[in-house]
């Protein structure tokens, strides 16, 4: 079953942003406000921030759903008939995922965190 895991927002200035979710209570648990992404947990969740300097209109950010498997998730919407934007990868942030937009162009990623 899926469950959200994260909300990423879009940010053109990464250092502002960290600071005003530092404020916020939240820690930074990845990347920081010299980096393109930044991880930042909230109780067992996460914002994180993409750092976007030209910020295209209408795109706010994506929610992330984690999931059993990214692999197959991945190859459940494919046999449906849906494209995805990536195919399945590991990030260095610690995750498998990929993305897809939903019907009305909604960005959402599909992940699970990777084991050590």
């Amino acid at each position: 079953m899926p469950e959200i895991n994260a909300i990423t927002l879009v940010t053109v200035n990464m250092a502002q942003s960290v600071r005003f979710w530092t404020v916020a209570g939240l820690e930074t648990t990845f990347g920081g406000p010299d980096d393109t992404f930044t991880s930042m947990r909230l109780g067992d969740n996460y914002v994180n921030l993409t750092l976007e300097p030209g910020h295209r209109p209408g795109f706010w950010g994506r929610v992330i759903f984690h999931v059993p498997s990214p692999d197959a998730m991945w190859q459940t919407f494919r046999a449906a008939g849906y494209e995805t934007m990536t195919d399945p990868a590991d990030a260095p942030w610690g995750e498998r995922y990929f993305h897809i937009r939903d019907p009305d162009g909604h960005e959402l990623s599909f992940a699970r965190r990777l084991t050590p």
